[in-house]
């Protein structure tokens, strides 16, 4: 009485190149998330790692600079690992090249 009856119906047969076509459609959304995330996450980051390496590498003795700490200072003696900053009259701290995340306008150390 409740429950009505159920009409089986029989799927058309499938053509030869249908099934190919079904599998490379059920992988296209996955294909365009990949290329939309390149595009989006992927290269932007690896251009601001370039940045940010080529601004280490261009890094001077005089040069004016922050750290990821948020100490600023002036750039007294240049390692290859490791930097001097001067952050007041006679007071010298080392600290890694890495930790350097910006170079300032000069004058802004005082």
């Amino acid at each position: 009485m409740f429950i009505s009856s159920a009409f089986a119906q029989t799927a058309p047969a499938a053509a030869g190149g249908t099934d190919m076509m079904s599998s490379l459609g059920s992988m296209l959304p996955l294909v365009l998330m990949f290329v939309v995330l390149y595009f989006v996450m992927i290269r932007p980051q690896m251009k601001r790692q370039k940045e940010a390496r080529a601004m280490l590498e261009a890094l001077a003795k005089g040069d004016e600079v922050a750290t990821a700490g948020g100490v600023l200072g002036k750039i007294t003696q240049l390692g290859d690992q490791y930097l001097t900053l001067e952050v007041a009259r006679g007071v010298e701290v080392q600290v890694q090249r890495s930790a350097v995340v910006q170079v300032l306008p000069k004058g802004v150390v005082k």
